[in-house]
């Protein structure tokens, strides 16, 4: 007895592969919106710091974390506010420089920078500074700043450097693009490829799936 064999037909199967195509685009396409967003988040982040620095020297013409009368005056009276003591990082409280490394903590003046800016009402977080109250960047690395004297990237320049570390090398290339001139060895923003720095790296050399430290000098 002969049996009928059913199957596909090509019109069932091209309808198949256009959805298949539209699902796979719709993915794609998320993806870079997601993409898209972190670097925004991230440019955001080096576009605000240089507001807080204006926005607390326009109230007490003075700089966040060197502010040497930020207990006696200009925050005085809210508990918990420190001001730098001399010679903790090299600190000379007053003297218009933020002494410390990029990331360093305790009573380091790039460390009380974001207490002050933040109990004087200029940005959002913590402000107990016997833990590390550096703010993390839309990839989960941490984000600092310190005077140019002391860049954690050789060859970059500003009177202060913004750094935030943890960024994946896809994002990097990006960021530079949106900010400065697309090129992560030269410019006013650069990358390195560890916490400390060191010498930048070139576009060429970095890995979409590995993790950098960028600087922007401002």
């Amino acid at each position: 007895m002969k049996r009928n064999q059913s199957g596909f037909t090509l019109i069932e199967i091209a309808i198949v592969l256009v959805i298949i195509g539209l699902l796979l685009g719709g993915v794609l396409k998320g993806q870079e919106l997601i993409n898209s967003a972190k670097v925004k988040n991230l440019a955001t982040d080096f576009k605000n710091i240089p507001v807080y620095i204006y926005g607390y020297q326009d109230k007490f013409r003075a700089l966040p974390g060197d502010d040497a009368q930020v207990d006696t005056l200009h925050l005085a009276g809210i508990s918990g506010v420190v001001a730098a003591a001399s010679g903790v990082d090299g600190a000379s409280p007053g003297n218009g420089v933020l002494e410390g490394a990029w990331n360093a903590t305790a009573k380091a003046e790039t460390h009380l920078f974001w207490q002050h800016v933040r109990m004087a009402g200029l940005a959002a977080g913590p402000t107990d500074v016997t833990t590390d109250i550096h703010p993390t960047n839309a990839t989960g690395g941490k984000i600092g700043i310190a005077s140019g004297s002391n860049t954690p990237i050789t060859g970059l320049r500003g009177t202060y450097i913004i750094c935030s570390d943890g960024i994946l090398g896809k994002f990097v290339k990006q960021l530079d693009i949106t900010m400065d001139d697309g090129v992560t060895n030269t410019g006013s923003m650069m990358a390195a490829t560890t916490v400390s720095g060191g010498a930048p790296i070139a576009n060429a050399n970095i890995d979409d799936a590995s993790s950098y430290l960028v600087c922007m000098g401002s």
